[in-house]
């Protein structure tokens, strides 16, 4: 999926931020997503969709995630954030079921991992004791599976970029602490996320942080790269981090 031009454009065309950092400010951190699946996919010529849960036997899994910030006092630029998330499955079971015009019957055994990328470009319109930031987020997935039985095995790669619109709103009832909420989201032409964390984050005076809360992730696929797919990942997440 090629990145729409019209949409970047619309976006970077936002209006510069009401509110700035005063200093240029960094902040480095990571930490785990407790995620359970579900949902399901299929090459787009299969008569029906394989179920992540029934058919492949996905569970919860402790998922990675990092991420860097970066924030600056120049009102036309848009502040950055690099995240990456790393999606690991894999699953074994009894089940029948067809894929990729193959047919799979007995003990089966799966993997799924997908690795998606974010380049976040915002601005802060406001950042006091109400914060709020909107601006774009470019997401691209590399995603491999493989899926075999004792007599059949398929497995492949393929990637998915998503222009997405980004926007956070939040609440400090005090210094440091932060309460909120934030998404990017987008639904073009059958292909869509939907990406929201609500979440509390708390900086101490020594420059480290700690985030927690909860995260749901809803990625639908019409026939890219000769798939489909309709999967929600959701459950609750935590992490560090350090912030100059």
């Amino acid at each position: 999926m090629k990145i729409n031009r019209t949409l970047l454009l619309a976006a970077l065309s936002l209006p510069p931020a009401i509110a700035n950092a005063d200093t240029l400010s960094v902040a480095i951190g990571g930490g785990l997503w407790n995620d359970s699946p579900s949902g399901n996919f299929q090459a787009t010529s299969d008569p029906a969709p394989v179920s992540v849960t029934d058919h492949l036997f996905w569970d919860s899994e402790n998922q990675s995630y990092l991420f860097l910030t970066l924030e600056h006092p120049v009102p036309i630029l848009p502040n950055l954030r690099l995240r990456r998330t790393n999606l690991e499955h894999s699953g074994s079971g009894t089940a029948s079921f067809v894929f990729d015009g193959q047919t799979y019957s007995g003990p089966i055994e799966s993997k799924l991992s997908a690795a998606e990328t974010d380049v976040l470009l915002y601005w802060e319109l406001l950042d006091n004791v109400v914060s709020l930031d909107l601006g774009i987020d470019i997401r691209n997935y590399d995603i491999d599976y493989r899926v075999a039985s004792s007599s059949t095995s398929s497995s492949d790669s393929f990637t998915a970029t998503f222009p997405l619109l980004y926007g956070m709103a939040g609440f400090s009832p005090v210094p440091g602490l932060l309460i909120g909420a934030e998404a990017s989201a987008l639904s073009m032409e059958g292909n869509g996320v939907v990406d929201y964390a609500l979440k509390v984050s708390y900086t101490t005076d020594f420059r480290v942080g700690l985030e927690g809360g909860y995260r749901s992730q809803s990625l639908k696929l019409d026939d890219v790269s000769g798939y489909d797919a309709d999967m929600t990942f959701k459950g609750m997440f935590g992490g560090v981090y350090l912030k100059f």
